[in-house]
């Protein structure tokens, strides 16, 4: 878990009484500090209004279905790490889960082990995760989200379209994290991969480092990951440094 002073706080919504205390227990015993509701009518409340780190939410709460919540929590903390916990065995809420934003998802039952590690991993993935994305400095250039273009430092722009710029927001907002293309598929393009073949991804990622002027042979910036996908370079190592 993190090294920070003050332990990371996790809120749990889920009304089953007994699986909620065992999560509550465990994450106290790893060292989070445990926020609950039993409700969706109070999970909503807590999810909007109280400060946490991570997000355990169940989607069948009476109240408020938790995919509801997740819609306004996205609105307003469109950022936070949400883990979804869910008995529903059909695949189409779990899609609909992540297209709404979700990190993850944990199917009951499921092991205490299984759930921390879960937790651990989406943590680890986003601890620095940053609130939105505007600009982001490259080679040479900066990209401005706001604006929809691209400044290179000799006076040249590039205008960037609509979803060129959702695809760069979320790399960069991951950046150093190979991100797969059912990922980009689900986050960025709001579409389940399942079963689809398609090179959308690909061409997007071309245009963008036509108009970026990374060198498809040696990206510096979008860089390819062999078998997995793509990822943003972080900063030092789109400069050449280490």
């Amino acid at each position: 878990m993190s090294s920070k002073s003050q332990p990371l706080r996790v809120l749990t919504v889920e009304d089953d009484s007994a699986i909620r205390r065992g999560i509550v227990d465990a994450l106290r015993f790893a060292g989070y500090s445990p926020l609950e509701a039993a409700n969706g009518e109070t999970g909503l409340a807590m999810a909007l209004q109280q400060p946490y780190d991570l997000l355990l939410l169940d989607l069948v709460l009476p109240g408020r279905d938790g995919l509801e919540i997740l819609r306004q929590v996205r609105t307003v903390r469109p950022t936070q790490p949400v883990i979804i916990l869910t008995a529903r065995g059909a695949e189409s809420d779990r899609v609909t889960g992540l297209q709404l934003g979700a990190d993850d998802y944990v199917i009951k039952p499921f092991s205490i082990k299984e759930l921390l590690a879960r937790i651990e991993a989406v943590l680890r993935r986003s601890p620095e995760r940053p609130r939105d994305v505007v600009q982001i400095p490259f080679p040479g250039g900066v990209a401005d989200l706001a604006r929809s273009e691209i400044r290179f430092d000799d006076g040249e722009r590039a205008e960037l379209s609509e979803k060129e710029v959702e695809l760069l927001r979320y790399l960069a907002a991951n950046a150093g994290r190979a991100i797969s293309r059912d990922e980009l598929l689900l986050r960025v393009w709001q579409i389940s991969p399942r079963g689809l073949a398609t090179r959308t991804i690909d061409m997007h990622v071309t245009r963008l480092r036509e108009k970026l002027r990374d060198d498809p042979s040696e990206p510096r910036v979008v860089l390819t990951v062999r078998g997995k996908g793509y990822m943003f370079a972080e900063a030092s190592k789109a400069r050449g440094e280490g």
